[in-house]
């Protein structure tokens, strides 16, 4: 008897969708992308560190400084002072977001995730909420544990501060978005790079130096470029009272700051669109 052999070529089609396989929807990409985050040491230690920095570094300039805020000597106002911790804080948002990326691409690990779920754009909008979630809610927590140890301090001289005074409560919930927006600029950043060391070099360099040294430019050039430059653009919305009052206004200058980041993410999305993993 002779068994003749049928053709059972499988063609994929143009989306690479699997015969007899569901395609992964986006509730299964963001819980990968989630287990993803959370199972790899460096998200631990970055977050425990953006909580130390943030609300130790606060409590601490506001113990040392409390008795010189309440002197007539003073030319600072404690508002000044109650988020301070956030300035290092930003630091270890900035590690997370670069890593979120470039990880992947230093493990090879974002093949089997480009595998797994081809649709690129939901892989990367997965990411991002993961990130900006967990960033938001680290810097809220960080910048009211700061305020509630630092004010301690600034109550026993006097001149402590309600979170009904203007600003207050506006700078901790800002606290949360500015480092999320960070997170994601940096993410932004590893995905045109895709190398760890170069991102974070770049987005430290272009929020704590370049950012200081454009102020050396002449006249309205120099004070303009300041302004907009994205550390200083977004960090005005993380305080009450802000150390250079020539900054935009809080929400102006976050606004400025979106657009930035939107801009960086934009780029990085093409790239990541259009390169191989």
């Amino acid at each position: 008897m002779t068994v003749t052999a049928t053709d059972t070529t499988v063609h994929l089609d143009p989306d690479r969708h699997i015969p007899g396989v569901r395609s992964p929807g986006f509730a299964e990409t963001l819980r990968a992308e989630w287990i993803k985050f959370w199972t790899v040491r460096s998200t631990m230690w970055a977050t425990a560190m953006l909580f130390l920095l943030g609300a130790g570094l606060t409590v601490l300039i506001c113990a040392t400084n409390a008795e010189w805020l309440a002197s007539s000597e003073a030319d600072e106002s404690p508002g000044s002072f109650i988020t301070f911790g956030m300035t290092f804080a930003q630091i270890t948002a900035i590690v997370l977001g670069t890593l979120a990326v470039t990880s992947e691409y230093g493990t090879g690990m974002i093949r089997a995730t480009l595998a797994a779920t081809p649709r690129r754009g939901a892989v990367l909008a997965a990411k991002a909420i993961v990130l900006v979630g967990t960033l938001f809610v680290a810097g809220v927590v960080t910048a009211l544990a700061g305020y509630l140890g630092g004010n301690f301090f600034l109550d026993r001289e006097g001149i402590g501060l309600a979170l009904s005074d203007d600003g207050m409560l506006r700078s901790i919930l800002g606290s949360g978005l500015y480092m999320a927006g960070l997170g994601l600029l940096a993410a932004a950043v590893g995905l045109l790079v895709r190398h760890t060391a170069a991102a974070l070099s770049i987005v430290l360099a272009l929020v704590f130096v370049v950012g200081t040294m454009v102020m050396l430019l002449p006249g309205a050039w120099g004070e303009w470029t300041s302004k907009l430059m994205p550390g200083n653009a977004g960090a005005s919305i993380a305080t009450p009272v802000s150390f250079n009052p020539n900054l935009l206004d809080p929400w102006v200058g976050f606004a400025v700051f979106c657009a930035e980041v939107a801009v960086v993410l934009l780029a990085g999305y093409l790239s990541f669109r259009r390169r191989d993993a």
